[in-house]
C-alpha cells in the first residue's frame, strides 16, 4: 500500500506558495482574510469513511493528493510544520527543499519524545503571535486529537483563537488550476451520463410500463451502476482516455423524490414510497479524483399549464444566474437577480417559493459555505472558481392536481459551472438538457383530430405541375381542347427561351477561366505499400523462394539474391506452363501501353520510366508452382473483389445516431413491411417518429435508422388504383440495410384484407348475393379511405419533425402517369411536384426534376406506337436515365407535362448513343456550348420543319401541284385509312371538328416524317 502513495512535489510547492503568498499579501494589507494570525492549524484525526469532506480533508487532499491520519500541520509565515508517524513521514521527505521549507516531526512510541514534538509546536505558535488560526467547524476524533487538545489546552488561555476557514476557501480551495478542473470535468460527464443515459431510460420505462418500484430501489439502480465500467465507456459524453472508474464515488445521493413530498437540500435521502407520475426531482453527484460535481433535474409528466409555466419561469430564474456568474461579481448580486426576474415576470409570487440559497462553492468540498448564493455574501467571484447552481421552488400548490399526491409540488434545477473572465460561466453539466421539450413527459394518448392546414392559393401556371395540364377524362374524344396549333406554337415559343436560357447558363458555368476542372476528373497514381520494415517480411524470406504473403497483399519474389516485394495491385495475372521435366511460372505486371481494357486501366506517376513487364521463374517441383500460381491468381481475385466491394460502397455513408424521444411514446405506426427486406425476409414491424429522425423495427428485433438530415424526397402514394399504400423514403447518400445499400427504403401496408378475397375463405364462403358484394365494396371503400387518411397523417406528422431540414411530404399525379420503361418492367410513371417517380414496384424509381439539364425524346415519327425519352442530368458525369417504350398517345402530355415544369426538351426519329456524346461534353464542356450546346439535339428536326413549311407554300401556290395532288388523294386517303386503323387517331380527328385543309396538311406532315415524302417527290416528277 505505501509504495502505491505517489505525491507530486512540484504541485505541493506550487499550492503551499500559493498560499502563503496571499496569507502574506494580507498580512502586509489589511488582514481582512486571515484576520491577522500568526499561525494556523490543520488537523487530522483518524480516517472515518464520510460522503463529504472537512476543510482538513480538503487541505490534506489539495495540498497532499491523500489524507494522513493522525497528523498535525502547522502553518507559519516562514515554514510548514508537519507532526506525523514514521510511515507517513517517508512520503513527505521527498518534498523537502522547496520555496517554502519543510520541517517533519516523527512520532513514535516514546511518549516523551511525542510530547516534546506538540511542545515545539506550542512553542512556535507563541512565538508567531497572539492569534492562532483554527477550523473551528471540523470535528475530528481519535487518540491523537485527544493528545493535542492536551497539551494545547495549557496555552490556550494565552492565545486567541480566529476560525480561518473563510481564508482558506478563499486563498487555496476556491480558484482551481487546469488539473482540478480536468477532474471536475471528468466528474460532470460521469454525472450527466448517469442522469441522461442511464436515469431517464429507467424512469421512462417504469412509468410507460406503469412499474411500482420505489424511489429507494431506483436510487439503488443508479448506485450500483459505478460498478460498470463498461458504461462509463459506452457514455456519448465522452470521457478523457485515461479516466478510471475505481475512482469515482457518490457525494450526493442518487436522490429521487415524487408524489408530493419534497426536500430540496443536500441532505434529503430517497424514502420507500413508489415513483410517482407527476413532478419528479431527480439529483445526483459524484467525487472523481476528490473533485466534485453535482446535477438535478426536474421532470414533469403529464404537467398541466401551471406547472409548465413555472417550470418556464425556474428555468428563466436558473439561466440569469448563470449567465451573471463573471468574474468580478459579488456573489449576492447572483441572487438578487434571481429575485428581480420573479418579480418582473407575470408570476411574482413565486418569490415566497423561492429557496433561500442558490447554491455555492464546489471541488474537494461538496459545499463550501464560504460561497454560498445567497443575498448577504459580498465575496466577489474570480475566474477558475467553481460553483453549483441550485435553484427551485418548493412547496407549490397545484391548481388542477391530477391526483391527491399531486396537490402540491416543487422544481429544481442543479448545475455545476466554471467563472471564467470576460465570458458567460462553462456550464459542467450541460449535457443533461433541461429545457422543456426534454423534460415534459406525456404519456397520455391524445385523441385530438389535427387542425386542417390552411392551404394558400397558388397559381395554376406556376409550379411543377401547371393545373391546365390535368385531364378529367382518358377518351380524347371527349376532351375539349385537342392538341392545336396554338398550344404547339405556344410551347415550340417556350422551348427556344428555356433552350436559349441553358445556353446562357452553361456558356457561364462553363467558362475558358475554368481550365481543367471543365474535363473529366483526372484519375490519380494510387501507391501501393506491401512493408513498412525490413522486420515485417516473412520469415520464409531467408529461404529466397517464392512467398505469397496473403496478409500483406503481397508476392515475395527472389531476384538477383534478394527477396523483393511486388504488391497484388501491380500484378495482371500469372501463369504456369510445363516443359518436360520443368514448370515456368510467368507473373505479367501492369504497365503502361498493354491496350487493356478500361477496367485495368490505371495512371502511372512516370509512364516514360522502365517497367517490368513479366518475370517468370522455373522449377522442378510441378506441384509448388501449381500452388503459387493458384494462390497468386486467388489473391489477385480477392482483391480486385475488395475493389469493387470498397468502390461500391464509397457512397454510403455512416449516420449520425438516433436521438430518440424519451419525453412520451413515440408516434408510431404498426403492421408495416418495408422494402427493401431485411435479410430478404418479409416481416412486418412498426415506423417510429424519433427527435431527428425515423426507426423501422420489425418484430425480431432488427433496426432501420433514417435521420432527417439524409432524407432528400418524403413521398406519400395513396391505394387508389394500388394493391398497397405507401410511404417512400429517397434518401440523399446510401445507407446499409442488412449486407446491401439502399438510397431508397419504402414503408407500405397492403389494401387488400383476407377476410374480403374473394379465394373462398371462412367469411366469404357464407356470403352470397348482390347486396353483400355491394357491402363488401363499401366496406373496401371506407378501408381504403381510412388507409390513406392514417398513412398521410403519418406522413405529415414525419414533415412536422423535421421541420427544418426544407423538405416536405410529395404525392404523385396521377391524372398525368403514363407508363413506361425505366428499367426492365412496364410500370406506371407518375410526376410528383419536385420528382417523377415510380414507387410501386422494385427498382423504384426517383428522378429530381430540378437536377434534370435537358430532356430528349427518341423515336418519336410517324408510324410507331411508342416512344423514348432520355434525361440529362445538370452534373454531366451522372449517366442519362431512359425510360423507354411510352406509347404514342402519351407523347402530347409528356410534352406539355415538360413544358410546365420549364425542361427544355427536343425529340429525334432515332436513338442516340448518350455514352459517346457525355464523354464529348465531360472533355471539354466549355467547348461544347460554344459550339451549341443542346441545339444538336434540335438540329434535324428545325432543318425537316423548314423544309415542309417551303414546300407546303409552294403547293399552296401552285395549281398544277394542287391538280397531282387531286389526281393522287385516292391512293393518299388509302393510306390515311391504313394508319388511321394503326393509330386509332382518324376518327378522333375527324370528331372534333377541324376542316379538311387543317387534316390534309396533318397527314402530308407524317407522311414526310414516316419518309413517303420521296416516293411522292419521285411521283410527281413522273406525271410533269
Amino acid at each position: 500500500m505505501a509504495d502505491e502513495v505517489k505525491i507530486d512535489a512540484q504541485t505541493f510547492h506550487n499550492r503551499l506558495s500559493t498560499l502563503t503568498s496571499a496569507w502574506k499579501a494580507d498580512r502586509r494589507s489589511s488582514d481582512a482574510l486571515f484576520a491577522g494570525v500568526g499561525s494556523f492549524i490543520v488537523l487530522m484525526g483518524k480516517n472515518e469513511e464520510t460522503a463529504t469532506y472537512q476543510k482538513s480533508n480538503a487541505m490534506h487532499y489539495w495540498l497532499l493528493g491523500y489524507e494522513f491520519p493522525a497528523t498535525l500541520m502547522l502553518f507559519t509565515p516562514d515554514a510548514l510544520w508537519v507532526v506525523t508517524t514514521i510511515k507517513k513521514a517517508k512520503h513527505l521527505e521527498g518534498l523537502k527543499g522547496g520555496k517554502t521549507p519543510l520541517e517533519i516531526l516523527v512520532r513514535g512510541k516514546d511518549p516523551d519524545q511525542n510530547a516534546k514534538h506538540f511542545e515545539k509546536c506550542l512553542d512556535l505558535i507563541t512565538n508567531s503571535g497572539k492569534k492562532v488560526g483554527i477550523l473551528a467547524k471540523d470535528t475530528m476524533t481519535g487518540p491523537f486529537i485527544e493528545e493535542w487538545k492536551k497539551a494545547y489546552g495549557e496555552i490556550s488561555k494565552d492565545i486567541e483563537e480566529v476560525d480561518i476557514t473563510p481564508a482558506l476557501s478563499i486563498a487555496a480551495l476556491a480558484v482551481k488550476d487546469e488539473t482540478e478542473l480536468r477532474n471536475m470535468r471528468d466528474s460532470a460527464r460521469a454525472s450527466t451520463g448517469i442522469m441522461t443515459e442511464f436515469f431517464v431510460e429507467e424512469m421512462s420505462e417504469i412509468l410507460d410500463e406503469e412499474k411500482k418500484v420505489t424511489h429507494k430501489q431506483l436510487s439503488d439502480r443508479i448506485d450500483r451502476k459505478l460498478d460498470e465500467p463498461k458504461f462509463f465507456q459506452s457514455l456519448k459524453s465522452k470521457l478523457t482516455s485515461d479516466f478510471d472508474t475505481q475512482q469515482l464515488d457518490w457525494i450526493y445521493g442518487p436522490v429521487i423524490q415524487s408524489g408530493g413530498s419534497y426536500d430540496l437540500k443536500l441532505t434529503a435521502q430517497s424514502d420507500e414510497n413508489n415513483l410517482h407520475a407527476g413532478t419528479i426531482i431527480a439529483g445526483l453527484g459524484l467525487r472523481y479524483k476528490s473533485y466534485s460535481s453535482m446535477v438535478a433535474r426536474t421532470y414533469l409528466v403529464d404537467p398541466n399549464d401551471a406547472q409548465e409555466s413555472n417550470y418556464k419561469l425556474l428555468l428563466n430564474v436558473h439561466e440569469a444566474i448563470v449567465k451573471e456568474a463573471r468574474e468580478g461579481v459579488a456573489i449576492k448580486d447572483l441572487y438578487n437577480k434571481a429575485i428581480s426576474v420573479i418579480k418582473s415576470s407575470k408570476r411574482p409570487e413565486m418569490e415566497k417559493h423561492f429557496v433561500k440559497t442558490a447554491g455555492g462553492g464546489i471541488g474537494l468540498e461538496t459545499k463550501d459555505t464560504v460561497l454560498a448564493i445567497n443575498a448577504k455574501n459580498t465575496r466577489v467571484l474570480k475566474d477558475g472558481m467553481t460553483l453549483y447552481i441550485s435553484t427551485g421552488f418548493t412547496d407549490v400548490e397545484n391548481p388542477k392536481p391530477q391526483d391527491k399526491k399531486s396537490k402540491t409540488y416543487s422544481l429544481g434545477i442543479t448545475d455545476t459551472i466554471r467563472i471564467r473572465r470576460d465570458q458567460d460561466p462553462a456550464v459542467f453539466t450541460n449535457g443533461a438538457a433541461s429545457d422543456t421539450g426534454s423534460v415534459c413527459f406525456f404519456f397520455k394518448d391524445e385523441d385530438e383530430e389535427p387542425q386542417p392546414k390552411k392551404q394558400t392559393k397558388k397559381d395554376p401556371k406556376v409550379g411543377a405541375v401547371a393545373a391546365s395540364n390535368i385531364t378529367k377524362t382518358k377518351l380524347r374524344a371527349e376532351r375539349t381542347t385537342q392538341v392545336d396549333e396554338g398550344a404547339e406554337a405556344r410551347r415550340r415559343e417556350h422551348q427556344k427561351e428555356l433552350a436559349q436560357k441553358k445556353q446562357q447558363e452553361g456558356l457561364a458555368t462553363y467558362s475558358e477561366a475554368v481550365g481543367d476542372e471543365n474535363g473529366v476528373a483526372q484519375k490519380k497514381f494510387k501507391k501501393f505499400e506491401s512493408y513498412k520494415r525490413d522486420n515485417q517480411f516473412p520469415s520464409k524470406v531467408k529461404d529466397l523462394a517464392i512467398i505469397v504473403d496473403e496478409k500483406a497483399s503481397t508476392i515475395v519474389l527472389p531476384i538477383m539474391g534478394r527477396p523483393v516485394p511486388f504488391h497484388i495491385q501491380t500484378v495482371k495475372n500469372a501463369s504456369k506452363t510445363d516443359e518436360g521435366e520443368f514448370a515456368f511460372l510467368r507473373i505479367n505486371f501492369l504497365s503502361p501501353g498493354q491496350g487493356v481494357g478500361r477496367k485495368d486501366d490505371q495512371p502511372f506517376e512516370d509512364p516514360t520510366a522502365h517497367f517490368v513487364r513479366s518475370l517468370t521463374f522455373r522449377s522442378r517441383d510441378l506441384e509448388r508452382m501449381d500452388l503459387i500460381a493458384e494462390q497468386i491468381t486467388n489473391l489477385r481475385k480477392n482483391a480486385v473483389r475488395r475493389e469493387q466491394e470498397k468502390k461500391e460502397l464509397e457512397d454510403v455513408v455512416e449516420q449520425d445516431k438516433l436521438v430518440e424521444v424519451r419525453n412520451r411514446k413515440p408516434n408510431r405506426l404498426d403492421n408495416i413491411f418495408v422494402r427493401p427486406a431485411m435479410d430478404g425476409k418479409r416481416i412486418s414491424g412498426e415506423v417510429e417518429i424519433h427527435q431527428n429522425g425515423l426507426r423501422y423495427i420489425d418484430h425480431r428485433g432488427s433496426k432501420i435508422d433514417i435521420l432527417f438530415s439524409n432524407v432528400k424526397h418524403l413521398f406519400f402514394q395513396p391505394c387508389t388504383h394500388e394493391l398497397i399504400v405507401i410511404i417512400h423514403v429517397h434518401l440523399k447518400n446510401p445507407i446499409m440495410i442488412g449486407k446491401k445499400k439502399a438510397k431508397d427504403v419504402q414503408f407500405y401496408r397492403e389494401a387488400t384484407d383476407m377476410q374480403f378475397d374473394e379465394t373462398g375463405n371462412r367469411k366469404r364462403k357464407h356470403r352470397y348475393g348482390d347486396e353483400e358484394e355491394f357491402e363488401q365494396e363499401q366496406e373496401e371503400r371506407r378501408r381504403r379511405a381510412q388507409l390513406d387518411k392514417q398513412f398521410k397523417r403519418f406522413a405529415e406528422d414525419i414533415q412536422t419533425g423535421a421541420r427544418d431540414e426544407g423538405w416536405g411530404v410529395d404525392i404523385p399525379f396521377r391524372e398525368l402517369g403514363f407508363n413506361g420503361v425505366p428499367n426492365r418492367s412496364n410500370v406506371f410513371m407518375q410526376p410528383t411536384a419536385d420528382c417523377l417517380v415510380q414507387l410501386t414496384e422494385p427498382p423504384f424509381t426517383v428522378i429530381t426534376l430540378d437536377e434534370i439539364e435537358v430532356a430528349h425524346l427518341e423515336r418519336v415519327q410517324f408510324g410507331l406506337k411508342n416512344f423514348d425519352m432520355v434525361f440529362v442530368f445538370k452534373d454531366f458525369h451522372r449517366p442519362p436515365v431512359h425510360i423507354n417504350t411510352i406509347p404514342v398517345e402519351s407523347l402530347e402530355p409528356v410534352k406539355e407535362w415538360l413544358d410546365s415544369i420549364n425542361i427544355a426538351y427536343s425529340e429525334g426519329p432515332l436513338n442516340l448513343n448518350w455514352s459517346t456524346i457525355m464523354k464529348t461534353i465531360t472533355a471539354d464542356p466549355h467547348q461544347f456550348f460554344v459550339d451549341g450546346g443542346w441545339s444538336f439535339l434540335a438540329a434535324e428536326s428545325d432543318d425537316e420543319g423548314s423544309d415542309e413549311e417551303e414546300e407546303e407554300s409552294a403547293f399552296e401556290m401552285s395549281d398544277s401541284d394542287l391538280a397531282v395532288s387531286e389526281e393522287s388523294s385516292e391512293d393518299e386517303s388509302d393510306f390515311d385509312d391504313d394508319a388511321s386503323a394503326d393509330e386509332g387517331s382518324a376518327s378522333d380527328e375527324v370528331s372534333a371538328g377541324e376542316d379538311w385543309d387543317t387534316l390534309e396538311k396533318k397527314a402530308k406532315k407524317k407522311d414526310r416524317e414516316g419518309g413517303l415524302d420521296d416516293e411522292e417527290d419521285s411521283g410527281r416528277k413522273r406525271k410533269r
